[in-house]
């Protein structure tokens, strides 16, 4: 940069710059309009010069800004891996906790059992009667026979979700049920509570609360769909509680398998030893029955298990519940006990599965890349979901690739803005792909949506992509040079099998059609308003650098013979007209073969067919209408220029773009052919 240019741009640059006074003092040092265009000039290059200079640190600093974000997108995944192996550290240590507090419990079982003699039944039952008359509409509950108090006491209930207290109530623990019942502050007299909920032991999971102060010595109860929290008076009853409603719990589960291998239907027919064959037959259920061993504590627990992994976020845990569960009574006969386990354990592969699709639904956060969604499709193929985690996974990468695309600012060159679009859309589609092969490896039924939904995607690049480049009437040009962008980054999946080459043609095929059209209207037009103001003399460039710059122009363009026609001096023996239509039609041919696709072969052959013929009927009509023999011997050599020099390049140069000759532009050199004549003949030439 010139001493000028610095001075100014530290004039601009200085903290105390006022524009005002400087356009004022401007203003009156300055002669006339001529220093104001020089000075309005400089200003306009050297912020030129900021712009380039600040693309070029864009450039510079665009591939770091890539990188960055992917280590974010990374990181991100490692906290999330983490945070998962937290959990599971945090269930193996409260799985510890609670064997300990197991053991603990044995021993102060026996103890108790020790010092003080069990309590008889009816006792038991007419202690729960004398407190059921203080709950308001709890009279039928001593109906059931057998039914006795466990443990009650005073809780506080919290609403789940904004963790605030809700209302006080006392609950009553019995041996196959609990009983909720809310506290009446005002009421007189022996009834002090009402009726609220009732639940079987075998309905509901308890689930320990993580102190988390000033919310402590809380425990959940959960219930497909709903759960309630309550609050203990301290870290001792709510230890009492958890415990007696474990053992309670499991006590019934007891009972309840004792009850059922006790119910063999027995008659006096059978007790006698019988000859009929058939009454063997007649044995083999309640064979059946008892070869099916239900009775193991895991399976017992199954369920209960289950609500806990799903509460708890565990997927890997439950999955593998099911599974240990499948492979156990994979051989063993399906009694009416195995159907009975089955329909609860179905109940909760059906819960299971809907928070798993939740989890790959397109309105949960759609950060973290293809990666964040591994975890639910794996546990919803291990369920035999894999149809449906493969619609899910697709329709959360279309959401991600969508919003990715409209978050994409528009700023700057239109070139600038395709680099990011292909950037962001090729690498999530590559992404996608790969984690599409890892996630359904063994299942190659899917692969097929994978192709699908690819080229819908691919339909989605195109439309915001033409929007870009066809819509806002870009140049050819630019037009030619994004759409090479999107073939090279097209080539990329071609790494992992995938080819959509195919398809971006076939979309992209009307537009580039209707572009090529247009441009050559706009050169038809050009070259026709050049030929009627044709005067037919030769160029004087008038200084050699620009005789020099018209020869490299024209060496690039393929005419190497170019030099032929200038001289010494910075004279062209050809017009204006020739010249400008050679650079023009060479420039199209080029920016055409970049958008070449075998679909729009015919379009560019006859667009090049069209465009030649204005300039070769024009040169025909003037060397008729010539009159004078120095300009029709001017006029031949223009034609003689065009039909040995710049119609052989343009075959030359289309059939190494294309790969096939140009049958249609020989034909067109053959019938131009100009003949030798007299020049001061009248007759055609052409």
């Amino acid at each position: 940069m010139s001493e000028t240019g610095n001075r100014l741009r530290k004039l601009l640059e200085s903290p105390n710059f006022d524009p005002q006074n400087y356009v004022k003092q401007l203003s009156q040092q300055s002669d006339g309009d001529r220093d104001l265009q020089e000075h309005r000039q400089k200003i306009q290059n050297l912020a030129d010069e900021t712009a380039q200079n600040l693309k070029k640190n864009v450039y510079k600093n665009y591939r770091q800004f890539i990188e960055t974000a992917k280590e974010i997108s990374y990181l991100e995944s490692e906290m999330y891996q983490l945070s998962h192996i937290l959990t599971e550290q945090k269930s193996i240590m409260e799985s510890i906790t609670q064997a300990l507090l197991s053991t603990d419990k044995d021993e102060t079982s026996k103890e108790m059992q020790a010092a003080f003699p069990k309590e008889t039944e009816e006792v038991k039952q007419r202690t729960l009667t004398s407190l059921l008359e203080k709950v308001e509409g709890g009279k039928n509950i001593m109906d059931t026979p057998g039914r006795h108090l466990v443990y009650n006491g005073d809780l506080v209930e919290f609403d789940v979700d904004n963790m605030s207290p809700i209302q006080k109530v006392h609950a009553f623990l019995m041996n196959d049920c609990l009983l909720i019942a809310t506290w009446l502050p005002n009421r007189r007299g022996t009834v002090k509570y009402k009726y609220n909920a009732l639940y079987e032991l075998e309905s509901f999971a308890v689930v320990n609360v993580k102190d988390n102060p000033p919310m402590k010595d809380m425990f959940k109860i959960l219930m497909f769909p709903d759960s309630r929290i309550f609050q203990a008076e301290n870290s001792k009853i709510k230890k009492e509680w958890l415990e007696i409603l474990d053992e309670t719990k499991k006590n019934k589960v007891t009972k309840d398998r004792h009850k059922k291998e006790e119910e063999v239907p027995t008659s006096p027919v059978r007790a006698e030893v019988s000859t009929n064959p058939f009454d063997m037959d007649d044995d083999e259920p309640a064979d059946a029955e008892e070869s099916v061993d239900l009775s193991l504590e895991w399976i017992q627990e199954l369920p209960e298990d289950l609500d806990v992994c799903i509460a708890q976020r565990d997927f890997e845990g439950a999955v593998d519940l099911l599974d240990k569960l499948n492979e156990y009574l994979k051989d063993q006969p399906v009694t009416q006990r195995v159907k009975e386990l089955r329909l609860k354990v179905d109940e909760r592969v059906r819960q299971l599965t809907e928070v798993l699709v939740f989890e790959l639904s397109p309105d949960r956060s759609l950060r973290g890349g293809p990666k964040a969604t591994r975890r639910a499709v794996s546990q919803l193929i291990r369920l035999g979901q894999s149809t449906k985690a493969c619609e899910l996974f697709l329709k959360n990468r279309a959401a991600a690739v969508q919003t990715a695309i409209r978050q994409l600012r528009i700023e700057g060159a239109t070139l600038l803005y395709i680099h990011k679009l292909c950037n962001i859309f090729f690498t999530s589609l590559l992404e996608t792909a790969k984690e599409f092969e890892m996630d359904f490896a063994g299942n190659t039924g899917c692969y097929s949506a994978f192709v699908v939904w690819s080229r819908s995607a691919m339909r989605m690049f195109v439309d915001a992509f033409s929007k870009q480049v066809f819509d806002s009437k870009e140049s050819l040009s630019t037009a030619a040079e994004c759409v090479k962008v999107a073939k090279e980054h097209c080539q990329q999946l071609t790494e992992i099998g995938l080819d959509l080459t195919f398809t971006l043609q076939s979309l992209l095929v009307k537009d580039i059609k209707a572009a090529l059209l247009s441009y050559k209207d706009i050169i038809m037009e050009a070259t026709k308003h050049r030929n009627s103001e044709e005067m037919w003399r030769r160029m004087n460039l008038m200084t050699p650098e620009a005789l020099a710059k018209l020869k490299d122009e024209m060496r690039s363009c393929g005419m190497g013979t170019f030099e032929q026609y200038t001289g010494d001096d910075c004279w062209v023996n050809l017009s204006y007209t020739v010249v400008a239509f050679t650079k023009q039609m060479m420039s199209f041919l080029e920016e055409g073969l970049k958008l070449y696709f075998p679909e729009l072969h015919m379009v560019l052959l006859e667009s090049l067919r069209e465009i030649i013929l204005v300039a070769v009927q024009h040169v025909d009509y003037s060397l008729r209408c010539e009159q004078e023999p120095e300009k029709k011997a001017f006029i031949m050599q223009n034609a003689t220029f065009l039909h040995d020099t710049v119609l052989p390049v343009v075959e030359r140069r289309f059939e190494e773009g294309v790969g096939k000759p140009a049958k249609q532009l020989q034909d067109l050199r053959k019938s131009t052919r100009p003949v030798r004549i007299n020049p001061e003949s009248t007759t055609s030439v052409v």
